[in-house]
């Protein structure tokens, strides 16, 4: 008797996806990397993974994990494809936005003192 098969098992291998690269042609992305899909390229040409992965960044950016969910592919294959998009212009990346520095409480007091003092 075969096992069943499960909805999340690839049909296609990882390394025919990444064309039997391991290793993205860019070592810059990060799992909180956004990703922007260009409007103007068209998709012709790309493999169906490449072009869900645009699809997906298309509405807005969306982050390399968010990607990795929706794609349900490993951390490395997806960054391979995101690599080639980011070769062939497809995709733009931006880093995410720093978090804000925590600020000096004698600032924050003066603009409370100042406040009150209009009120």
């Amino acid at each position: 008797m075969t096992p069943r098969r499960r909805p999340t098992d690839r049909l296609v291998r990882s390394y025919v996806v990444t064309d039997g690269r391991a290793h993205p042609t860019r070592n810059t992305l990060d799992l909180v990397t956004l990703l922007i899909a260009s409007d103007d390229l068209p998709l012709t040409g790309l493999n169906p993974e490449k072009r869900r992965l645009m699809e997906l960044c298309r509405p807005g950016a969306l982050s390399v994990a968010e990607v990795v969910g929706h794609l349900s592919l490993p951390v490395g294959v997806a960054k391979v494809l995101i690599a080639d998009l980011m070769d062939s212009g497809h995709i733009v990346t931006r880093a995410p936005i720093p978090a804000a520095r925590p600020t000096d409480a004698r600032i924050l007091q003066e603009v409370l003192d100042g406040l009150r003092a209009r009120l």
